[in-house]
């Protein structure tokens, strides 16, 4: 059944309405995310709805606040810098100690998914030899770098490195320019704002391992507000960070961003995990 707010979700008939509003922002992945969360809870015999088109982080999180949603999703390390920007958390279990620590009373999150690893990449040519981020760092003054979007995920404040501050940076429209920037000599360094969603943006290029966390982590989590679900159904959205990864988040976002129903991929994703 699809009502004016989004889709509702219900495993009973004569349904009363949802009890519980998954928002999403304008982003293809927070349609997906809420989704995904709201088929999982729609399982346990919730009645759910989703709400997208919310706009921006501020906005999404202002409807949170206001208890015109319920939950949203969002990725840790861009919530910590919303809620404390002082922050120089970067490891994943740093960064969601410190986010715990920084959520206004009324909010809290349940557990990250550790396979979906939303952070920004940082690509070279391969001629640069470097195969991890730490291996730029003494030479990060004398590299001009580029920085591209990656279109479609939930937007998080501009990538930085520790440890590495560059010889000028410049914006690039998307992945490809950067690419041809980095291939062209333009640029000596790239930093997509998440995880390549295209093998032919990075082709020829390298991606550096960031084992050490010179970009901060942006862990898929959902935030939701305090007592609003019991803990079986807290269980619920764990069991989804269990199973969801990168690549198949990415490939949702993809088909969404293709025309498929969100809610349809989500629900996809669902029955073969088993949730």
């Amino acid at each position: 059944m699809v009502a004016a707010a989004g889709t509702v979700l219900s495993c009973g008939n004569d349904d009363p309405g949802p009890e519980f509003t998954v928002g999403a922002g304008d982003a293809v992945e927070s349609r997906v995310l809420a989704e995904v969360y709201a088929g999982a809870l729609a399982r346990t015999g919730l009645r759910v709805a989703v709400e997208p088109g919310l706009g921006e982080r501020g906005d999404y999180l202002g409807a949170l606040d206001e208890g015109r949603v319920a939950l949203v999703g969002e990725h840790t390390g861009a919530l910590l810098a919303h809620f404390d920007d002082r922050s120089e958390a970067r490891t994943p279990d740093d960064v969601l100690e410190a986010l715990n620590r920084s959520l206004p009373e009324g909010l809290v999150v349940a557990d990250p998914a550790e396979g979906a690893d939303l952070r920004g990449r940082v690509l070279v040519v391969e001629s640069e030899n470097a195969d991890a981020v730490a291996d730029l760092a003494p030479r990060c003054p004398e590299i001009p770098a580029g920085v591209a979007p990656e279109p479609d995920l939930v937007r998080g404040p501009a990538v930085t490195v520790a440890d590495c501050s560059f010889a000028g940076v410049v914006e690039l429209p998307d992945a490809v320019a950067l690419r041809e920037a980095l291939l062209d000599g333009r640029i000596r360094a790239g930093i997509l704002n998440g995880p390549p969603d295209d093998e032919r943006a990075t082709e020829g290029l390298t991606v550096l391992a960031d084992d050490d966390f010179a970009v901060r982590a942006e862990n898929v989590i959902p935030l939701f507000r305090k007592g609003s679900l019991d803990d079986r159904r807290v269980r619920k959205l764990n069991y989804v960070a269990g199973e969801l990864t990168t690549d198949e988040l990415l490939a949702m976002i993809e088909r969404v961003r293709g025309g498929a129903d969100a809610s349809h991929v989500a629900r996809e994703w669902l029955d073969a995990h088993a949730l």
